[in-house]
């Protein structure tokens, strides 16, 4: 069998088409009408092309002349296209201490950005150690500061939530779509400000 597109979906072409009569749309897109299925399969040999079913669940069904073969290499490489645009979302974990420098601690979030730009989740393991354990306020203040720093392009789906020895946290991306959105909105108050006359601008300074 021959398939276009979605693979459960059954193409019939030239003299698989078993029906009495077609709706036919010439090879250059005009609408020719009903006419009987030989007569249409006739006239698509006639010009060199192949009789193909576009619309089965029609009454009745409707039916173009082209080149099956051109068309069929069309929609794979539509297919390969999608595919590549495709993406499987990972869960990328970064582990951190409560005593993290700040070199580190920028390193970390360099990392995360990446990460979510790509489309990934990232999940933090924040590790204490011995008595650390005691003070999940310093974790919770860490994380919530991650959180923060990569608000811009991320929401926290799960946690602060400390297990044991470790509190962890997830973030998410957002969508490309909302984090252009956020970000025009930042540019345009950031417009309106810089172009407010200067005595308001000095009156709000006092």
């Amino acid at each position: 069998m021959t398939t276009i597109g979605k693979p459960e979906r059954t193409v019939r072409v030239n003299e698989r088409i078993r029906v009495p009569q077609v709706r036919l749309v010439d090879e250059n897109g005009k609408m020719v009408g009903i006419v009987s299925t030989r007569q249409a399969l006739e006239m698509a040999r006639d010009r060199g092309y192949d009789l193909v079913e576009v619309s089965p669940n029609a009454s009745p069904p409707v039916c173009r002349i082209m080149d099956y073969g051109k068309y069929k290499y069309e929609q794979n490489k539509k297919a390969k296209r999608a595919r590549k645009k495709q993406h499987t979302m990972h869960v990328k974990e970064i582990k951190m201490r409560p005593k993290i420098e700040a070199h580190d601690y920028a390193f970390k979030i360099n990392h995360a950005r990446k990460f979510l730009e790509h489309n990934d989740k990232v999940k933090f393991h924040l590790i204490f150690r011995g008595r650390e354990v005691t003070h999940p306020d310093i974790g919770l203040r860490i994380l919530s500061k991650v959180a923060g720093d990569l608000a811009d392009i991320a929401t926290v789906e799960a946690g602060p939530k400390k297990e044991g020895m470790v509190m962890t946290m997830v973030l998410c991306p957002k969508p490309a779509t909302k984090r252009q959105k956020e970000k025009i909105t930042e540019v345009e108050h950031a417009t309106s400000e810089e172009s407010r006359p200067i005595e308001e601008k000095a009156e709000k300074g006092t």
